[in-house]
């Protein structure tokens, strides 16, 4: 049986200010997706509603909207993918071997508290399968408690993207939190790399996070490398 594999993606389209646009970021996406898909695994897209993800405009621009990014969005089967995805309710974790949570600022608003989102990598995680995240994607772990009342990311190594890319980026005072920060306050040991923007993706145990948008293949490669054992 192939190994299967559950994106999560987002239904936000703006920042608090609707004249900012955000979304998915499409190439934390598309560049896992090829790594899966060569592989051979099998792959489908959650979002905390169901339906449409839309796309963050600037991951269009950015030098991570490569070969693999622009073939996606050139693709209209990919696209129809990011206007029908699934909701929570129709994913049963036992069926999946991996959750894998891509990033975009727009996740910071829908991720945290989407309870079926919370559900899903719960049972996952407690099933013994890899949860994992990219950039803004770990806003998706920041509530997800265990059965026994334990956050998940206590006391593991996590990491996501950095105060200091926000800064960088110019977003620190559109964003609703500090990501970074508010992870650290749910007990999880958050690492960086040395220099913001550089490719970097941690494994502990059967967790495994990446930093920024450059940070997806080497995710979904730890990924891959631990579910092929």
């Amino acid at each position: 049986m192939p190994k299967r594999i559950l994106h999560v993606v987002t239904n936000v389209g703006h920042y608090d200010d609707p004249s900012h646009p955000t979304g998915l970021w499409l190439s934390e996406l598309a560049h896992a997706w090829e790594v899966f898909e060569g592989r051979g695994f099998e792959q489908a897209i959650v979002s905390p509603l169901g339906g449409k993800s839309p796309l963050e405009p600037r991951s269009l621009k950015f030098p991570t909207y490569d070969r693999t990014a622009k073939a996606w969005h050139q693709d209209p089967e990919r696209m129809t993918l990011l206007e029908t995805t699934l909701s929570p309710d129709q994913i049963d974790a036992a069926d999946y071997d991996a959750i894998y949570f891509t990033g975009g600022h727009a996740v910071m608003y829908d991720f945290p508290d989407s309870e079926g989102l919370q559900r899903i990598t719960r049972e996952m995680w407690e099933q013994g399968k890899v949860v994992s995240s990219v950039c803004h994607g770990y806003c998706g772990l920041l509530n997800t408690k265990l059965s026994d009342g334990t956050q998940l990311v206590a006391g593991r190594k996590v990491t996501g993207f950095a105060w200091q890319e926000e800064v960088l980026a110019r977003v620190d005072e559109l964003v609703p939190y500090n990501a970074e920060e508010e992870m650290k306050k749910r007990g999880a040991r958050y690492e960086k790399a040395k220099l913001p923007f550089l490719p970097y993706a941690i494994a502990d145990g059967r967790l495994v996070t990446g930093q920024n948008p450059g940070s997806a293949r080497t995710t979904a490669k730890k990924v891959a490398s631990l579910l092929q054992g």
